[in-house]
Formats: structure tokens, sequence, C-alpha cells
């Protein structure tokens, strides 16, 4: 037998995932636990040796295999809760560690399609301002949605590399997007010397904005910077390498307490390198050229680099670069900024932040940028009734 739940599978940035109202879910998994987990594993279609998540709804990529809870928020602040599951493919496994910045931009429609907004606060005609309190992390998003005649925009013109059609632009804001702790480098440092057994010693930024990174100069992993998937994802030794460097940073940054605990947490950190500009040719066949960039950036997501950039390591992007003396600066020249474009394997991509230091510590007020969402499908996802026993 299986059990109908209802589910709206969206794209959210250069993301898609399947997002339930947290009221829809059934009665033992609507709180946090194992039977929340074996439920969203199996809907996803994880774990599945053969990587390809055929026998559920993810799509064998760490873009595609995410899943989204959305409840109503009783603070009287924000509007909605946002959860974000990232589902690992081969493991049975959940990483609740972190947010996804690209998913964030469909939570507001989302939201808004589902009347969790008060009717009073949304426009026939304009933007709709949705007050989000991502729980992973435990921070404030907003997200500006336009409308038009009583609806969610979701067609346009705004084109954003790593998604083939154009939709309509959703702003995003991440309102002081560093962890809990309150230190935006936990080590204390914008630079640290990173000694990795066997690999080398790195000069590198560790960094808790929007999602922990750890930020490396190409060259010295022998690098580029202009790396598409096809030169990373399918060499084990070099995804080794990277695998080893972020486990190592992880402990640095106080993420774990031993290099074993990285394999349960994927998620995050990050681990992400930079490079000055240059001409590269995008995974579009589209010329991106120097003089139109800051910045050269790569990133892994889930041990495979990702196709375009997540939105959370975005915000660590635009924080770290505009303080001069992190990694990320340096690679843009070493100069004070306010907002960045940097290439990643499908384009390029706009960020702003605002930081500052405050009594020797440095501060993020919020990064801003902008993305755009869709539906997909709305329905019910079918699941087996094994997953669904108490």
């Amino acid at each position: 037998m299986q059990t109908p739940i209802p589910a709206t599978y969206m794209r959210g940035g250069t993301s898609k995932g399947i997002f339930f109202n947290l009221a829809d879910l059934p009665e033992p998994c609507q709180v946090a636990g194992q039977a929340r987990d074996e439920l969203l594993l199996r809907i996803i279609g994880s774990p599945d040796p053969y990587g390809k998540q055929i026998d559920g709804l993810g799509g064998g990529s760490s873009s595609t295999s995410k899943v989204v809870i959305i409840s109503p928020c009783t603070d009287g602040i924000h509007d909605v809760n946002y959860l974000f599951g990232q589902v690992a493919i081969d493991k049975a496994m959940i990483d609740w560690s972190g947010n996804c910045g690209n998913l964030t931009a469909a939570v507001g429609s989302f939201a808004i399609f589902n009347g969790l907004i008060n009717k009073d606060k949304i426009p026939q005609n304009g933007i709709c301002t949705v007050k989000i309190w991502q729980q992973n992390i435990g921070k404030t998003i907003i997200a500006h949605v336009p409308m038009v005649d009583g609806q969610v925009q979701e067609t346009g013109d705004f084109e954003l590399d790593g998604v083939t059609f154009a939709a309509s632009e959703i702003k995003i804001e991440f309102i002081d997007p560093v962890d809990d702790t309150g230190e935006m480098f936990p080590t204390g440092n914008l630079k640290d010397k990173l000694s990795v057994p066997d690999v080398g010693d790195f000069s590198v930024t560790m960094i808790n904005a929007g999602i922990p990174t750890i930020f490396l100069h190409a060259h010295e992993l022998g690098f580029t910077g202009t790396e598409s998937q096809k030169d990373i994802n399918g060499n084990g030794e070099i995804l080794a390498k990277l695998e080893k460097i972020r486990s190592f940073g992880a402990v640095k940054m106080g993420l774990i307490a031993d290099i074993a605990e990285a394999k349960a947490r994927q998620h995050t950190p990050k681990i992400a390198w930079v490079a000055s500009p240059t001409d590269y040719i995008a995974s579009s066949g589209k010329t991106i050229k120097a003089s139109k960039i800051d910045l050269l950036v790569r990133a892994m997501s889930m041990g495979q680099l990702h196709h375009a950039m997540m939105g959370t390591a975005s915000v660590a992007i635009a924080t770290a670069a505009t303080i001069v003396g992190t990694v990320v600066n340096e690679a843009a020249g070493g100069q004070a900024l306010t907002t960045v474009c940097f290439g990643h394997p499908s384009g390029t991509l706009l960020v702003g932040g605002q930081s500052k230091l405050v009594d020797g510590k440095w501060l993020v007020h919020k990064v801003t940028m902008s993305r755009s969402a869709r539906r997909l499908m709305t329905g019910e996802v079918w699941v087996p009734q094994l997953v669904q026993q108490t």
C-alpha cells in the first residue's frame, strides 16, 4: 500500500526540491526524528547505491536532492518557519545542519500559494514582503515576491545563470547571517594556515556567514578557478583530496571534534576555491569575460563540484569579499568592496554585502542577491506504507 501526501515540486534559484506544509505530513513526521527522516528519504529515493534516485523524486545530484518543510510562525515577527534538509544520495542520511540559499527563493511563493501569509499583507499588485525564520541556522531572511492581479508572478524576463529559462526576479535579503556563535571568523583570524597531513599547507579563510565555508586560493590546489564539473567530479583522487581538506578545516572551525565526524556532516562546512578573473567558457557555452567579473569561485556541495553556486555559499562569498585581508578579497583585487560579481561554472552572479568592524569584531548586517523561483508541479507524492509506520 502507498500513502499520498500533499507536496509541491519547486525550483528555487539553481536548485529543485520537494516542499511540504508541516501540517500535511503524517503526525509522527511532524516532529524531528527517525520517522520524518525515513519518510523524506523514501520520497527522494535514498539511499540509492546507483546514485540516480530513480525510485523517488530526487534527481541524482546535490542540487535536486532536497526537502523543505514550511509552517506558520507564531513569534509575532516572522511569517513562516523554513526548515531545509539536504538528502544524501547514496546514504540513509539527511543533513539538517545548514540552509539552502537557492531554495530560499521559493519559500515566500510557497507560503503565499498555501495560504500561510496573512491576506492583509499580500498586495493585489506590487511586492509581497515575506519574513522567513530559517530554522536550521536560526536567522531571518526576507523575500520580496512580485504580485500581479493578486497572484504570485512566476514568469518574467529575469535571467539567472545556471537556469535555462527566464522568470520573475525575487530579491532576497539574508539578515545578520553569521551563525549562532556570533563569530564570523571562528578562529579569530581573517586568514589561517591549514595543515592537512599528506596533502599540504594552505592559506585559508574560514567563515561562518550564510553557511560555514572554507575558502582557498585555487593555485594552492593546483587549480585555475575555471574548473567545470567534468574536471572535478570524475576524478576520485581530487575528490578525496578536497574532502580531506574539508574534514580538517571542519575541525579547525570547531564544527566537529574529529575528522571522522565529517562523514556524517556532508552539508557543512563547504569548501571553495577562488582566483583572479580570467576569461573562460561557462557550461552553457557562453564566454565569460574577465572584465565583467571581480573574481572566480568554484565550490563543492555534498562531495561534488556544484554546477553553479549555492545561495548560502554566495552569502559567504559576498561577506568575505567585502572584508580586506581575506582570501576571497585578495582574489578580488584586495580593495574595499560593497558588491562583487563572481564567475562560477554556469556564469556569473552579483551579490552585495554590508560588513564592518565593531569593537574588534567583524559583523555583517545584510547580504542581498536576486534569484527566481517557480512551481513545477503540485499534487500528491505517493509513499510506500512501510515508512509511515510508527
